[in-house]
């Protein structure tokens, strides 16, 4: 189950790392290149999802990261109809940081009998979109605004309120294309109060980005944009953050 080993490696102070796929966006000679390099990088995720996916290009890299590595396939939905049975675990996204009923509740609702006797590891979460600088797609599709970046106690009291809501991860998000990533003083407010794992990505384009949003209590990196226009990078990337990961086992 990948939420044990999400909870482990908070308790043990370890680092993940997830490739986000946009199956929209990548190119089938570029995934290719981002599998493998992803095996040999010790990548611990593929992140699949997007704002819209059309025709059957999430099934198309799904199969393709099954045929040739064994990296967990974690979905990323944007919708009720991004469900595919063929990955390993769903991200059940609450858009906390919002005020439309239908991200908060209303397509749960809609997808829970999908979900009901799926072989998927489904796990709720707290989504929160943080301002990067630009307006993103998610937030234009979700019709919500994101957290004002400077605004730490806001995130923070949004993060906790999904923590005691139940929720099992918080996922706080720039969004695809980000001109600002979200600061390490921002992560580091809200993974202060956390007791569960946090997720963090949007504008991460470097590995000394990855490291210090790691350092400030991030608990898992995802870069997706970055590695779309280098997959060169995610060896880099995946390098500097299991670094840190042998660094905090080593104290």
């Amino acid at each position: 189950m990948i939420y044990h080993g999400l909870e482990k490696a908070k308790t043990e102070r370890k680092k993940k790392f997830a490739v986000l796929i946009d199956p929209d966006k990548i190119k089938t000679e570029r995934i290719d290149q981002v599998i493998n390099l992803a095996k040999v990088s010790n990548v611990d995720y593929f992140f699949l999802g997007g704002s819209l996916i059309l025709d059957d290009e999430m099934n198309f890299c799904i199969e393709m990261i099954k045929r040739n590595t064994n990296i967990p396939v974690v979905l990323f939905p944007g919708s009720t109809m991004q469900v595919n049975h063929k990955a390993d675990t769903l991200l059940f996204l609450s858009l906390i940081s919002g005020r439309n009923p239908d991200l908060l509740i209303g397509k749960h609702v809609e997808s829970a009998p999908l979900l009901l006797n799926s072989p998927l590891e489904v796990l709720p979460t707290g989504y929160m979109l943080i301002d990067g600088g630009t307006p993103t797609s998610v937030q234009y599709m979700s019709n919500t605004r994101p957290i004002p970046a400077n605004k730490k106690d806001i995130a923070l009291c949004t993060a906790l309120a999904g923590q005691l809501l139940g929720m099992k991860l918080i996922f706080m998000d720039a969004g695809s294309g980000a001109k600002f990533p979200i600061s390490e003083k921002l992560i580091k407010t809200v993974s202060s109060k956390l007791s569960i794992p946090l997720i963090v990505g949007g504008g991460i384009r470097t590995p000394e980005r990855a490291v210090a949003s790691a350092k400030a209590g991030a608990d898992v990196i995802v870069v997706g944009n970055a590695i779309e226009d280098d997959p060169t990078l995610l060896m880099e990337i995946s390098s500097a953050v299991h670094s840190l990961k042998l660094a905090s086992t080593e104290r």
